[in-house]
C-alpha cells in the first residue's frame, strides 16, 4: 500500500496536476456557494469570494476613473491594496460572470505555481513532487481565500526557473509582475545576482517596471494614472501596523520586546546580505536553490502584512529548502514534519478548536516553524556553503 501511495504522489509527472487543478475547482465551489459573510456592523453582506470581488472591481474603478484606494463598503469588505496596473489586467476576468471568472483565477494561480516548479531544473520527478506535496495544504488556503499569492510564488519559481534557462528578460518581466501585484516582490530581484549576467539583468528589471507601470495608460490618461500612485503610496503609507503572524509582532508576543517595524525590516536586508557573500558559490544550482528558498521564506517572515493565506510563499520556499538543503536527512525530515504541523496542520479541523484559540492563535504558533527554518537556511548558505560545491 505504501509503495502505491508513493508511486502515485512522487513518481508520475502528471498527479499534482490533476490535484492542484481540483483543489482550484474545490475552492471555487466552496467559495462561490458558500453564502454570505458578515465582516462588520456594516449593513452590507458579502460573500465567500470577497477578495475576487475587491480585484474584479478595482478594474471598472479604474476605467471609471474612480480612486482605486477607497472604501466601496457597498461593493466589497477592504481596501484594494495592488497597483493600478493589477487592476488593467484583472480586467481579463473582470469581464466574465463571477464563478467562471473565480474559477480561472483560482486555477491561474494553482497553474502557475505547478509550471513554476515543474520548470526547475537540476531536481527530480521525486523531489519535484515533493515539493508539491509539502506546499498542497497551503496552496488550498490560498485558493480558499481568493488570493493572488500562489500566482506571485509561482511567478517568482518561474522566473528562477528561466534565468536557469538565461531566459532573462522574461524572467525580469516575472518578478516584475510580483511586485505590481506584491510589493515585496521586489525582494526577488535579488535572484539576478546570482547570475554573471546580472547588469544585463538590473537593465531589464528596471525596463520591466516601467513598461508595467505605464502599462494602465492604455486606458487612462497620465493624470489620472499620477493620481492612483499618489493613492497607492498614501495607502502603503497608512497600512503600517503589523499582523499577529508578523516577526515584530512574535518578538513582541514571545519576548516582550516592541520592536519597530523598519528596524526589523533592515535587520532582515543585512542578513539576507549576509548571506550572499559567498560569490564564488554562485555557480552552484543547489546554492542558487537555496538562495530562491530563503528568498521566499523572507518574503513572508520580515512581511508585516502577512496572514494565514501568505504561507504558501514561506512553504514552497520550505520544500524547496528540503530538496536542497545539504543537512542531514533526519534533521530534514524534523524540521519539515514540525512546519507541516505547526504551520499548515495547526488552523485547520485536526486541531480542537480551544488549543487553537488559547495556543495556536495568541502564540502566533503559524510562523514559529518558518522564522526557525529561515534561520537554517541562512545559516547553512553563510556557515556551511562548502557542501554546495558541485561534484
Amino acid at each position: 500500500m505504501y509503495r502505491k501511495l508513493k508511486d502515485f504522489f512522487l513518481n508520475r509527472p502528471w498527479t499534482f496536476l490533476i490535484i492542484y487543478a481540483l483543489l482550484a475547482i474545490i475552492a471555487t465551489v466552496q467559495a462561490y456557494y458558500g453564502g454570505v459573510k458578515k465582516f462588520s456592523d456594516l449593513p452590507y453582506d458579502y460573500t465567500g469570494y470577497n477578495n475576487y470581488l475587491i480585484f474584479k472591481q478595482s478594474f471598472f474603478h479604474l476605467i471609471e476613473g474612480k480612486d482605486l484606494y477607497s472604501f466601496y463598503s457597498n461593493e466589497y469588505w477592504d481596501l484594494y491594496k495592488y497597483s493600478p496596473t493589477f487592476a488593467l489586467l484583472f480586467g481579463v476576468l473582470a469581464c466574465l460572470p463571477d464563478g467562471l471568472g473565480l474559477l480561472l483565477w483560482n486555477l491561474i494561480n494553482a497553474l502557475a505555481l505547478f509550471f513554476g516548479v515543474r520548470l526547475l531544473t537540476g531536481i527530480s520527478l521525486q523531489l519535484r513532487n515533493t515539493i508539491y506535496l509539502l506546499a498542497t495544504v497551503e496552496l488550498f488556503t490560498s485558493l480558499q481565500n481568493s488570493q493572488s499569492n500562489a500566482l506571485v510564488t509561482g511567478l517568482i519559481v518561474l522566473a528562477f526557473a528561466l534565468m536557469e534557462k538565461e531566459r532573462f528578460i522574461w524572467a525580469c518581466f516575472c518578478i516584475a509582475l510580483t511586485v505590481y501585484i506584491k510589493i515585496f516582490g521586489l525582494f526577488a530581484f535579488a535572484l539576478c545576482l546570482l547570475y554573471p549576467q546580472r547588469w544585463k539583468m538590473i537593465g531589464y528589471s528596471i525596463a520591466a517596471m516601467i513598461v508595467l507601470a505605464v502599462l494602465p495608460l492604455l486606458i487612462i490618461s497620465a493624470s489620472q494614472l499620477q493620481g492612483c500612485y499618489e493613492s497607492w503610496w498614501v495607502l502603503l503609507q497608512s497600512d503600517y501596523v503589523p499582523n499577529l503572524l508578523s516577526l515584530v509582532s512574535v518578538i513582541n508576543i514571545w519576548l516582550g520586546v516592541k520592536l519597530a517595524q523598519n528596524l526589523v525590516l533592515i535587520t532582515g536586508v543585512f542578513l539576507f546580505l549576509i548571506s550572499m557573500i559567498r560569490i564564488r558559490f554562485y555557480t552552484d544550482n543547489r546554492f542558487r536553490l537555496l538562495m530562491l528558498a530563503m528568498i521566499l521564506l523572507w518574503m513572508v517572515i520580515f512581511n508585516h502584512k502577512v496572514e494565514s493565506p501568505t504561507f504558501i510563499i514561506a512553504f514552497t520556499g520550505i520544500g524547496l529548502w528540503y530538496v536542497s538543503s545539504g543537512l542531514a536527512q533526519q534533521w530534514k525530515i524534523a524540521l519539515t514534519l514540525m512546519a507541516l504541523v505547526f504551520t499548515s496542520l495547526s488552523p485547520t479541523d485536526l486541531f480542537p478548536g480551544f488549543i487553537q484559540e488559547n495556543y495556536f492563535d495568541p502564540w502566533a504558533v503559524k510562523t514559529i516553524p518558518c522564522i526557525v527554518i529561515y534561520f537554517v537556511v541562512f545559516y547553512e548558505l553563510t556557515f556551511r556553503p562548502n557542501q554546495f560545491i558541485s561534484q
